[in-house]
């Protein structure tokens, strides 16, 4: 993280560096170039000045001034004097863009580069009061030269301001990082306070994450006990029960019962790895759930008639009211809740209890109703019930072959269809669940 804030801030320095030092020297240009022709219009104003058609004084300007070039040329663009060469030789300078302006405008002023591009021309023309005009030109740097030779200044000053830039970066970098590195270091202390109060969301953020993790492993790490110690006990009687056929102490007689035992806690493993399954898979971030029309009621037939031996086994009455109740759901999940909570229902009731189901539509809502006549559950329960493995009465819970994860089960499902879960439930007086499913025109 480091070296990448010093390579940006390094990256930034450099182009604010090499933007810098070419305007500079486009200002510094601009202002020599300008400092140039001033120089020139106010030498040009001078000579004007003593102006003398003879052009004797032309002479003496022409001899005075070594670097300027003077020249006078007529209206017609024929010139009669130039203190660089002979003036038969000149050609015709009506076409000269300062010439042009200076017959049109009273002067006229244009720069020419030279073939190398190391020297510029300027040249300055005005228009004297006879109609004749007077030229001073001279050479100058050109921007290119200009650069050229500003080239060791310049990048003996980017070197500087490169180390600057690069010790400013290695500075600012370390006051960027270690605010988050204290804050590495402080996440578990609630009276940490960071130093910036615009990191404050970022760090609640980062906290709040922490501790969602926190508390994620440590469910994760809960749910690997229990589901250990859910594997292992039905996994020890079906070794004990095998251990004593194999050796033969079990008699002949006996071996149906035992027979028996192993089969029961081999279904209860199934039921059970199929439960855990089923609940990693409504974990799943990535679960694709595909939502159809559904009706609620036709479903909660569907189990009541399939349960009905469960129900006769246990001398338990189950029962289905209502109307057909359509929402927009998953057809296996819908079943799935509705048996887990019937399968309950039934599993922790008396002998010669009752299992009512109903299947009621609402404006906008479907409501579920399982209730039963059974044990019921304690107000300190109620709020634990939907946990993982939880059992309101754990030596009931493993005689009737429950794995604990069926309400867990319920509670994502639910989450999955938006819908509402509530219970009611007494001591010795039963349990009643309902579900609030909302249909599209809520």
């Amino acid at each position: 993280m480091k070296k990448k804030i010093n390579g940006y801030m390094m990256l930034l320095a450099g182009l604010a560096i090499t933007i810098t030092v070419v305007l500079l020297s486009l200002v510094f240009y601009g202002g020599f170039r300008d400092q140039v022709i001033y120089d020139l219009r106010m030498t040009c104003t001078l000579l004007s000045d003593v102006y003398d058609a003879s052009g004797h004084y032309l002479e003496a300007a022409g001899t005075g001034a070594a670097d300027l070039r003077v020249t006078l040329i007529q209206p017609d663009g024929e010139v009669v004097y130039d203190s660089f060469t002979d003036a038969a030789s000149l050609g015709n300078h009506l076409d000269r863009p300062e010439v042009k302006d200076a017959l049109e405008k009273g002067e006229g002023i244009s720069i020419r580069e030279s073939d190398t591009m190391r020297h510029d021309t300027y040249y300055y023309a005005m228009r004297l009061s006879d109609g004749y005009l007077l030229r001073i030109a001279r050479e100058a740097e050109s921007l290119w030269n200009f650069l050229f030779s500003a080239i060791p200044l310049i990048l003996l000053a980017v070197a500087l301001l490169f180390v600057m830039a690069a010790y400013m970066a290695h500075l600012l970098t370390r006051r960027l990082v270690h605010p988050i590195e204290e804050m590495a270091e402080n996440l578990e202390n609630p009276t940490y306070q960071p130093p910036y109060p615009e990191i404050e969301p970022f760090v609640s953020t980062i906290r709040s994450q922490h501790e969602e993790l926190k508390k994620t492993s440590d469910l994760r790490r809960e749910f690997t006990a229990n589901v250990s110690h859910e594997l292992k006990t039905p996994l020890t009687s079906i070794s004990g029960y095998a251990e004593l056929m194999e050796n033969g102490i079990i008699q002949p007689e006996e071996v149906p019962h035992y027979a028996h035992e192993i089969r029961s806690s081999a279904t209860r493993l199934i039921t059970l790895i199929n439960d855990i399954i089923q609940l990693s898979q409504l974990d799943s971030p990535v679960l694709e759930v595909i939502f159809e029309q559904v009706n609620v009621y036709a479903v909660a037939q569907k189990v009541v008639q399939a349960l009905q031996i469960n129900a006769a086994e246990r001398q338990v009455t189950l029962t289905l009211t209502g109307s057909d109740a359509v929402i927009c759901g998953n057809r296996s999940m819908i079943e799935e809740l509705i048996t887990n909570l019937c399968d309950n229902a039934l599993r922790y009731n008396y002998k010669g209890g009752t299992v009512r189901v109903s299947v009621v539509p609402l404006k906008g809502r479907v409501i579920l109703t399982v209730q039963d006549t059974g044990i019921g559950i304690s107000q300190e329960d109620q709020a634990r019930v939907f946990e993982r493995f939880y059992r309101v009465d754990k030596s009931r819970s493993k005689e009737t072959g429950g794995t604990g994860l069926g309400l867990s089960i319920v509670k994502h499902i639910v989450a999955k269809h938006d819908a509402d879960i509530k219970l009611e439930s007494e001591l010795g007086r039963g349990t009643s669940v309902r579900v609030t499913f909302y249909t599209a025109d809520h």
